[in-house]
């Protein structure tokens, strides 16, 4: 006889019993319902979800407006170092152009004024003819 828990007053079968009665356990599955969300809560989401995605708008919105800046002023010195190149080339050209004019005046046959030969006309602000041109106008008639 077997000795089970201090009781020697055990039937051997009843033990093989219980080994034939468990293959035969009912299994339950417990089944929770999820309940939904009060409605407090969801309104709650739907302003952070909303005040998320308007912080992230207008981040981005800067973002855009600083990339167009950065842009434009890129253009804008792209166009300034052209325009300086076009500037200096033009310079060039007036000095040649300066140069060639004094040989082209020798080739005419002009001279260059010494001191004495400069005549310096006062600036008025009001014009007056003067006894020259009126009389070319008579001789001309």
């Amino acid at each position: 006889m077997a000795y089970t828990r201090g009781n020697l007053a055990v039937k051997e079968k009843a033990s093989q019993e219980r080994v034939t009665q468990q293959r035969y356990k009912e299994t339950t599955k417990v089944v929770t319902r999820r309940t939904g969300l009060p409605a407090r809560e969801k309104i709650l989401y739907l302003i952070t979800l909303v005040a998320v995605i308007l912080v992230g708008g207008a981040l981005m919105s800067r973002y855009a407006h600083i990339y167009d800046l950065n842009k434009q002023a890129q253009s804008t010195i792209s166009d300034i170092k052209g325009y300086e190149k076009t500037i200096a080339d033009l310079q060039v050209e007036k000095e040649t152009l300066n140069n060639q004019v004094i040989d082209n005046a020798k080739q005419l046959g002009y001279v260059e004024a010494s001191g004495k030969d400069v005549i310096f006309v006062p600036r008025s602000t009001s014009t007056k003819s003067t006894g020259a041109e009126s009389s070319s106008n008579t001789s001309s008639k």
